[in-house]
């Protein structure tokens, strides 16, 4: 860990109406990877912590079966908004909403009725986030892209439609972003969308076009301070990392779920053709080899989640709210681990607060919030 102080203190990052105190946003990670007790940390050390709303109730009280699941996962979400506000009463709260699910209507509206304070919204363009959000016009709309055209498009597309601007963007590098990329496999490792590219033509456009009032956030292969000072160079206001906080005690998957990543070698980082059509990032557990190998997987639809699913219309390839489910649950034999491309630089269990005090330099805020030492006295 860099000692504090020997860093430049890093700039806040405003988003709509809230500024970061510190310009570091935890991606969003399901199922249930990065739920309250990781969105809450994050959010004590001045980021902002997101919580993933997909397939939330498979683990929860509520979803007993498979007609439960829609139902269940308004419940959930509640449930995972209300306990991330008590465990951090005066942080930034917010969620990621993925557009390819089929409850990602009542997930924004969910999000927005009950707390959430930003809308990270990607896994498709997020056209009618404005419409879906608008119970509540504090709550900040951050949309995922992967190309200037596809910034270009959504930020005219909502100016006409619906009178105003993303209030932030994520740019999510393909060639290092975990879970589903947005590109295809043929175009994965290709510099035309890589962060060296596109980045600097989003910032560009972003001053040019709009005078720096969509502030872009970088994602991808964000793990050190190194990697965000680069990005800031590049013309970013803010980076959003997911890996890194894996391997945290707060983070809300199973311990052997982590374990998965310190023990992980280069050659386990794999890509997996998810049933939504799309490429993914992840890391070789016993289902993928079996996946690979042609060998018998789940492939029964337990939750109709996606809008496009090969496993539910054409009965192929494997249910992929299960097999994420399986591995949040510590399950490798079923499970679907997704990260991005730094997984194998985890090698310990770290605390969130020692992640930011690593990043930025600077002693965390959050310790009044810890449990102190108590010194051993003796009675006489």
């Amino acid at each position: 860990m860099a000692d504090q102080g020997q860093l430049p203190p890093l700039p806040p990052l405003t988003i709509g109406e809230y500024t970061l105190p510190v310009p570091i946003i935890q991606g969003g990670m399901g199922v249930r990877v990065s739920a309250h007790n990781l969105a809450a940390a994050v959010a004590n050390e001045g980021g902002l912590g997101i919580i993933a709303t997909v397939a939330l109730s498979l683990a929860s009280k509520h979803y007993k079966k498979a007609k439960d699941y829609f139902r269940a996962n308004v419940k959930a979400l509640v449930d995972e908004l209300t306990w991330a506000r008590e465990k951090s009463p005066n942080g930034l709260i917010g969620v990621n909403c993925m557009v390819a699910i089929r409850d990602y209507e009542d997930m924004v509206r969910t999000s927005v009725e009950h707390g959430a304070q930003v809308v990270i919204s990607g896994a498709g363009l997020p056209l009618r986030l404005p419409e879906y959000a608008a119970s509540n016009p504090k709550t900040a709309l951050v949309p995922i892209v992967s190309s200037l055209r596809a910034a270009s498009l959504l930020a005219k597309r909502w100016h006409k439609t619906y009178k105003r601007l993303p209030d932030a963007m994520v740019f999510e590098d393909p060639n290092t972003a975990g879970g589903h990329l947005g590109t295809s496999r043929e175009k994965l490792f290709t510099p035309e969308y890589s962060t060296e590219v596109v980045l600097p033509q989003l910032a560009e456009w972003s001053r040019k076009e709009y005078n720096d009032e969509i502030p872009i956030i970088t994602a991808g292969g964000i793990w050190d301070r190194k990697d965000i000072d680069h990005a800031f160079s590049l013309g970013a206001k803010g980076v959003q990392m997911a890996s890194r906080f894996i391997c945290t005690h707060e983070c809300d998957a199973m311990d052997a779920f982590k374990q998965v990543f310190i023990d992980a070698k280069p050659s386990d980082v794999i890509i997996v053709d998810s049933p939504a059509g799309l490429p993914g990032r992840a890391l070789k557990t016993t289902f993928t080899t079996d996946l690979m190998r042609g060998e018998e997987v789940a492939k029964k639809c337990i939750a109709t989640c996606l809008t496009e699913c090969r496993c539910r219309e054409e009965e192929e390839t494997f249910c992929i709210a299960y097999a994420l489910h399986q591995a949040q649950q510590g399950n490798m034999d079923h499970g679907l681990v997704f990260t991005g491309s730094n997984a194998v630089r985890h090698t310990h269990m770290m605390h969130v607060w020692e992640i930011f005090e690593e990043l930025t330099g600077q002693k965390s805020p959050s310790a009044h919030l810890r449990p102190q030492p108590v010194d051993n006295v003796t009675e006489a």
